[in-house]
């Protein structure tokens, strides 16, 4: 019996506080499945886009409907689109996505981690799922990664109140596991109304699956880092793009800083430039 009781606690820990099915289901099975469906010869044989000219600095990466992945549920997938289409206003959408249940990561954390910061930023952070703290709070970016980027805002002048801050995924992924694509797309027409809703300047997307949730790109995040993107939302709206490396990552790969110093001063740079063609905007 006590040997029982240490696995519980041992999965209490981890996140799992709730059993949702007689058999266990294997998350990363399911990502890696998914990741050599894309690697297929079917999927190579598929016509590429064409490439931007090389002259080009900023090249176009627009958001659109992506191959719904294999375990997920279609009309799940389409009731989010309908329903975060609707949400006038953060707190509508914020009510929505609190009552969908397309998503089965919600059944496992404690809490919905919708977003915070000013409602009419400027900036908007977009980060990949809440971690243990971020799902005790019910706030993004509240740990030991979330002091950090505060750290890094100062750096270039910003306060935390004055950026909006979110996620592709609103509830903690048990024993802080990355999202798989089938709940990523489950939640991300959320994330997308969200950012047209704030309506920012710029977006900041923080770490790999963010990066491939907003700009449905394969990349890695060490190569699209500090380079200026571009998201068109479905409702239309046209947004630049930064790419940014996890303060996760950051936190474990400390030499790794730099990079992020230099992508700071890019998105510092960009901010300037806006003032100075509209101050009242800045």
């Amino acid at each position: 019996m006590d040997e029982w009781r240490a696995v519980l606690a041992w999965y209490e820990q981890a996140g799992i506080s709730t059993f949702v099915g007689e058999a266990p289901r294997d998350r990363f099975a399911e990502t890696e499945a998914e990741a050599a469906r894309r690697r297929s010869p079917a999927a190579e044989a598929k016509p590429k886009p064409a490439q931007p000219p090389a002259s080009a600095t900023r090249p176009a990466v627009t958001a659109r409907p992506a191959p719904i992945a294999p375990d997920a549920d279609a009309s799940s997938v389409a009731d989010a689109r309908d329903q975060a289409g609707q949400a006038q206003t953060l707190a509508e959408l914020r009510e929505m996505l609190a009552a969908f249940t397309g998503c089965g990561l919600r059944q496992t954390a404690k809490n919905l981690v919708f977003g915070n910061g000013a409602e009419d930023a400027d900036v908007m952070f977009v980060g990949e799922a809440p971690g243990r703290d971020e799902d005790l709070a019910g706030e993004p970016f509240v740990g030991k990664s979330g002091q950090l980027l505060n750290r890094m805002l100062a750096t270039i002048g910003i306060e935390r109140d004055a950026v909006r801050v979110t996620n592709t995924v609103p509830w903690r992924p048990p024993g802080n596991r990355a999202p798989t694509p089938a709940e990523t797309e489950a939640c991300l027409p959320f994330t997308l109304r969200h950012i047209e809703l704030v309506r920012p300047r710029v977006v900041v997307s923080v770490g790999s699956s963010s990066v491939r949730a907003l700009l449905r790109t394969d990349e890695g995040i060490t190569r699209l880092r500090g380079r200026w993107l571009s998201l068109t939302t479905p409702g239309g709206l046209e947004l630049p793009v930064l790419p940014i490396l996890h303060p996760a990552f950051l936190l474990r790969q400390p030499m790794q800083k730099r990079l992020a110093w230099r992508d700071l001063q890019t998105l510092r740079e960009r901010l300037v430039e806006a003032s100075t063609v509209d101050p009242n905007n800045m």
